[in-house]
């Protein structure tokens, strides 16, 4: 074995060990009484209830649905995020009067204006959509605005002793140096989407995994809601996944 291999995969093993003790913890601790197993399923509890949840809830389609969801505001978030990044790093006057708003909005609470989005889009999928999209939005216009201005003039002097128009300057100078940057504001901005999407599929009761989460919970079915709650994280892992392939694909080089 490389040194290479091993040097990632001895913090994947620590990684991987650290959540078994964990759950091996909780598992313990819920037995024994220190925390209240009719508040806390035990992790065998939830283990067990996946095949029930797969086969009798329908968690395909409602994980398909979530997914769904979350794609087309992540890509909303790509067009727009990124778009209006530019642009007010390119206006400086727009940047200086509105980003202190922008920044600000970040930290609002925007899922507790789901019933002004219910009006405008009705109790449907573009309800929840547009709602993960308005939450992700101001991390990805922040991150855009930060990447393109940390960009290292030496580069950006490079270009222009070669004639670079500014087109080719954005391109070829600009984005790659801000794409890391940029990238940290996507994965951000699909994080707070995916939060606001499952809490609007929550609170309204409208599909996906939110609506499931819901109905186990009016059940008093904790460990089918606990493994439902799983299959949310795993949709963020399949995300931040196809993220990192992206950013690798688009910088081949690194």
């Amino acid at each position: 074995m490389t040194a290479r291999a091993q040097n990632n995969l001895v913090p994947f093993v620590l990684g991987f060990g650290t959540l078994i003790a964990a759950v091996l913890l909780f598992e313990v601790l819920i037995r024994v009484g220190v925390i209240n197993r009719f508040i806390v399923p035990m992790p065998s509890q939830i283990a067990g209830a996946f095949h029930r949840v797969i086969t009798e809830e329908d968690i395909p389609h409602r994980f398909l649905v979530t997914a769904r969801e979350a794609l087309w505001a992540t890509l909303l978030l790509a067009v727009f995020g990124i778009g209006i990044g530019v642009l007010l790093y390119r206006v400086k006057l727009l940047r200086e009067a509105t980003e202190t708003w922008v920044a600000a909005f970040a930290s609002a609470p925007t899922v507790l204006m789901y019933p002004l989005f219910l009006v405008i889009f009705g109790r449907s999928e573009k309800t929840i959509i547009m709602m993960g999209f308005v939450a992700g939005l101001p991390a990805v216009i922040l991150k855009t605005i930060e990447g393109l201005a940390g960009t290292r003039a030496v580069l950006v002097n490079v270009g222009r002793s070669f004639k670079l128009s500014e087109v080719q300057l954005f391109w070829k100078i600009y984005f790659p140096a801000a794409m890391p940057t940029i990238f940290v504001g996507m994965r951000l901005g699909m994080i707070f989407a995916l939060i606001n999407i499952v809490g609007v599929e929550f609170l309204i009761n409208f599909g996906g995994l939110g609506q499931l989460i819901n109905d186990l919970a009016e059940r008093y079915d904790l460990p089918g809601t606990y493994a439902a709650i799983c299959f949310v994280i795993l949709v963020s892992v399949i995300f931040f996944f196809l993220t990192d392939r992206l950013e690798q694909w688009l910088r081949p080089a690194d």
